[in-house]
């Protein structure tokens, strides 16, 4: 199939967008729309469906189901936290549930991402397949940069997340800052000395006055592999250390314990992405989360207080209400494990 021209892609345009005033505005019907512009029945199907992907026209369904409403209650009492309910089936493959709550997902981040923002985005299965859906709406002096580096022995990384953070640029007709460092470095010396360069520092300064970022949540065994697990990042010490450290998940590549806390676990004085005090500085931190597979990390997640607004399908959301709390160790016993686990590294 050709591709059309500019000037054809713009008269497709016109017309999608009078189709749909006609059929959303003032309620005319498929058939009559078609005899108003003369043409036929599926054009018109065709020019509505092109005003809905290409963003001329958006939906969004208001008054929630009374469980949906229950939930996102119950979830904002227990953890302070604005929910999103995608309704998915429960017998539903894991990868078809993915990408219905990243369609979700990208629909809701087009009410809080506007004009003059910097905008962090963490790779990953889930962040990416957001990025596959989002709705195309031009902003003015957006930015979007890469929370976390993405190289590692295998790869560099960059044709990963630079497609994913082409795809919001492009989206949104806003620029893109990439992060060109690995994931993990293998000694923390290293990593302090490229932190000072400057052509790092000015990334870092960014990331520090972003307005919102977008990530979700890693969990060593996620039904759907989180990538900084399947992705070749972590080697059989790493994971090794993980476990002894009893970490949960992580977000943006930086590792947590299902309680929130992080003292003591080894890799993240390695680790590229933002710790999470500065993470939580950011004013809006959105987290995408799909299958009960992920309560967990996403229950530590929530602990450590770094998500403001959580997308999240309805039966993940019911196990994580359900799930025991974990207790969060006393500040004398959270010292002690910190001086053992300097120890053991030693």
């Amino acid at each position: 199939m050709a591709t059309p021209s500019p000037a054809e892609g713009s008269a497709q345009d016109r017309s999608a967008l009078i189709a749909a005033e006609l059929y959303y505005m003032q309620d005319l019907t498929m058939d009559t729309i078609a005899r108003e512009l003369h043409t036929s029945r599926s054009t018109v199907s065709r020019l509505l469906q092109r005003a809905r992907t290409t963003g001329l026209v958006t939906i969004r369904i208001h008054g929630p189901s009374e469980q949906s409403v229950r939930l996102r209650q119950a979830i904002r009492d227990d953890f302070g936290v604005s929910a999103y309910l995608v309704p998915v089936p429960e017998r539903i493959p894991d990868v078809d549930r993915l990408e219905r709550v990243a369609t979700s997902a990208a629909r809701i981040l087009d009410r809080f991402i506007e004009s003059n923002m910097t905008v962090g985005v963490a790779w990953g299965a889930t962040v990416n397949a957001v990025s596959r859906h989002l709705t195309p709406r031009p902003l003015q002096g957006t930015e979007f940069i890469q929370l976390n580096g993405a190289g590692n022995t295998f790869t560099t990384g960059v044709g990963y997340t630079s497609e994913i953070l082409r795809r919001f640029g492009e989206a949104f007709t806003s620029a893109v800052e990439d992060f060109p460092v690995p994931a993990f470095f293998d000694d923390p010396v290293t990593k302090k000395a490229l932190w000072r360069e400057r052509s790092i520092a000015r990334v870092l300064a960014k990331r520090r006055r972003m307005s919102i970022a977008l990530f979700s949540v890693g969990a060593p065994d996620a039904s759907v592999p989180s990538h900084v697990y399947a992705g070749g990042y972590l080697d059989a010490a790493d994971r090794a250390a993980l476990f002894s450290d009893g970490v949960a998940g992580d977000a943006a590549t930086v590792f947590y314990r299902a309680d929130g806390s992080t003292s003591g676990i080894r890799i993240n004085e390695r680790a590229s992405g933002p710790d999470l005090d500065e993470l939580r500085q950011t004013p809006r931190r959105i987290c995408v989360v799909s299958g009960p597979s992920k309560v967990e990390s996403l229950r530590g997640a929530l602990a450590a207080e770094l998500i403001t607004d959580l997308v999240i399908d309805e039966q993940t959301a019911r196990e994580l209400l359900a799930a025991p709390r974990p207790r969060r160790p006393a500040p004398e016993q959270a010292g002690r494990m910190e001086s053992l686990a300097a120890h053991g590294a030693r």
